[in-house]
């Protein structure tokens, strides 16, 4: 055992120690991780906690306050005299507005978590919070983002570990492998720009021999070092950056030729079209077996104006995206597993900043709200499920019901955060300062 996890085995006490599960994660592994956030803050009322009565501070979405054309979904009940709102959609044990708009046709594979305790309204420390468990300090993460945790423990080993496609990735800690350092770019798009190379002064030939006696060094300085894993991890990076830079790789990641091998994705969405290339990259890329974690954003969702109007229709395409990539999931071959499909193995995470608040503000927008929801897609999560609560009237996370060593509390990011890690038989408290398992949610 290294000196500081001896240290802080029993720092946590006895009694922690003897209730200390057990966990044995490998760096094999043949799954792959999407993590999506949805920028702006959702408003959780028209998805995943549906409100279409006014009672206390809710405002919920009607034909006063949301454009209903062309917003599939929307079935009318009468509200207050002849004002529409929605009638809630019963999708088996769960219920939804119609800002789930095609998702639900896969609600049996859904696992909601409503009730999100945030404890923030700030854009960058909710997203922060949502995706590491953390607020931020000082304006910087102070820990790992989930993606990062996961590519330390279960991607190194992969060409691309980690691809942050407009993702609030964070790579903290110094016990990180380096090779978990997220590749961070604006688009999909940009990849394939930055897997090219000029040939005025070096051809593809030239790369590969320079490469090739780098890797032959570092194996000779591992076979001599104190520390032989830093040197055999440099022979593992140069060892496959020739296959990175083949011409293969930079002609499959081009956004004409994403958008061309998946048009089932809507990439001339108004709000979300970005985002549809990084949902396609992200089925190219674990179809050839390049990546372990990938993250993107799809946005749009900040509505504080008289765009609110718009804001189920935004929805309705995130939730669309959604729902196209998953399909592509199920149509696609495992690479490495015979006769499975990368669907089995491919375990998703959305999350947003926060939600919006119930009431309908003087310029016909809503703003931040220190509650959320957020949607798990997992073969290793209770699907078709809702967890967590909010109150009846003013829409603020209630008691979850979910027997929390602490007390009676609602479910707080580092706690969805723990569960998705532990999924993993991984130990949360590798990366998370906070945050308790919640078994409920995961299968037996």
């Amino acid at each position: 055992m290294k000196r500081r996890t001896f240290l802080q085995v029993i720092g946590a006490g006895s009694a922690a120690l003897a209730a200390r599960p057990l966990f044995a994660a490998t760096e094999k592994t043949d799954q792959f991780f999407i993590f999506i956030h949805a920028s702006g803050g959702w408003d959780v009322t028209l998805w995943a906690d549906p409100r279409n009565e006014r009672k206390g501070l809710v405002e919920p979405a009607s034909t006063d306050n949301t454009d209903l054309a062309p917003l599939a979904k929307w079935k009318s009940t009468k509200l207050d005299g002849d004002t529409d709102t929605f009638e809630i959609l019963e999708a088996g044990a769960l219920r939804f507005g119609p800002g789930i708009g095609e998702l639900i046709d896969l609600h049996d594979r859904l696992t909601v978590v409503n009730g999100l305790a945030m404890n923030t309204v700030s854009h960058p420390d909710g997203t922060a919070f949502s995706c590491t468990g953390r607020h931020l300090a000082g304006g910087r993460s102070p820990a790992a983002s989930i993606d990062v945790a996961l590519t330390n423990e279960l991607g190194t080993g992969q060409l691309l570990p980690d691809v942050a496609i407009g993702f609030p990735a964070a790579y903290v800690g110094d016990h990180l492998d380096r090779r978990a350092i997220p590749l961070r770019v604006a688009s999909a798009g940009t990849i394939a720009k930055s897997l090219a190379r000029s040939d005025a002064y070096l051809n593809e030939r030239d790369r590969a021999a320079i490469t090739a006696l780098l890797t032959d060094e570092a194996q000779t300085l591992a076979a001599k070092s104190v520390y032989p894993e830093t040197f055999d991890r440099i022979a593992s990076q140069e060892d496959a950056l020739p296959h990175l830079l083949g011409n293969e790789l930079k002609t499959a990641f081009t956004p004409q030729a994403l958008q061309a091998a998946y048009p089932q994705l809507d990439y001339k969405a108004k709000n979300l079209g970005a985002g549809a290339l990084g949902a396609a990259f992200a089925v190219e890329a674990m179809k050839r077996n390049l990546i372990r974690c990938l993250g993107f954003s799809l946005g749009g969702l900040d509505t504080h104006n008289q765009n609110y109007k718009q804001h189920a229709h935004t929805q309705q395409e995130l939730f669309g995206t959604i729902a196209s990539l998953v399909k592509l999931l199920d149509a696609t071959p495992h690479p490495t597993r015979r006769g499975a499909k990368l669907a089995d193995h491919t375990h998703l995470l959305v999350f947003s900043d926060f939600c919006r608040t119930p009431q309908i503000n003087l310029s016909g927008g809503r703003d931040h709200y220190p509650n959320n929801s957020a949607l798990v897609i997992s073969p290793r999560f209770v699907a078709g499920k809702a967890f967590g609560k909010t109150d009846l009237e003013q829409v603020l996370p209630a008691d979850a019901g979910l027997g929390f060593s602490d007390g009676a509390r609602p479910i707080a990011p580092p706690d969805l955060l723990a569960t998705f890690l532990a999924a993993f038989a991984i130990d949360p408290r590798k990366y998370l300062r906070d945050g308790e398992v919640v078994k409920q949610m995961l299968k037996a």
